[in-house]
């Protein structure tokens, strides 16, 4: 529970709703920063918003998941899901996606907006999510990600070079409903 002098408590109610073709503006400002000035993206020239709406239009397109959080009116941060590799036998794992506006940290918005991930996930086909998460010094992420169920699944060292310097990739995972303990197309247990 968020104390009331804490940034979450003192910030209005937000609403976690499914992205639209009028969000990807504010996507792409908040995608941007992160291109430009982060770790989390090995991304290094920002897409511009029409490109992002093609690819929200590719996930959609596949029955995944792009969320937005919203708080009057403005879009704080952007959660989607996406396949995890192209290969067919991958199509049961999702990798996810989280980003938020440069200034809207700490306020529950990315644990919000994961939980609201995994959630929408569980209700198609899907039995495994996997974290990539650019930069190992990411506390916040691999915090979010581990406080909803995530496990480390392993460190690739110096797999980036952005911004002048070497950077880890850090991998968690996640079962998706039942996960692994049955098979795909069935939903009770053996």
């Amino acid at each position: 529970m968020n104390s009331p002098s804490s940034p979450a408590a003192a910030a209005a109610p937000f609403v976690i709703r499914d992205a639209q073709p009028s969000d990807f503006d504010a996507i792409q400002d908040i995608y941007r920063h992160h291109v430009l000035h982060g770790l989390a993206t090995f991304e290094e020239i920002p897409p511009d918003a029409a490109e992002l709406r093609t690819r929200h239009d590719n996930i959609v397109g596949q029955g995944l998941p792009y969320l937005v959080a919203v708080r009057d009116g403005q879009v704080l941060g952007y959660a989607y899901a996406s396949a995890y590799r192209p290969r067919p036998a991958y199509r049961y794992t999702v990798e996810d996606s989280i980003y938020l506006a440069h200034d809207a940290g700490r306020q529950g918005l990315g644990a919000a907006l994961l939980a609201a991930l995994i959630q929408r996930c569980e209700q198609g086909p899907w039995r495994q999510m996997i974290a990539v998460i650019g930069n190992s010094e990411n506390q916040g992420s691999i915090a979010v990600h581990t406080r909803l169920g995530f496990t480390l699944t392993g460190i690739q060292p110096n797999t980036g070079y952005k911004l002048g310097r070497w950077v880890d990739t850090v991998l968690m995972q996640r079962a998706l409903g039942p996960g692994g303990s049955t098979p795909p197309g069935n939903p009770t247990a053996s």
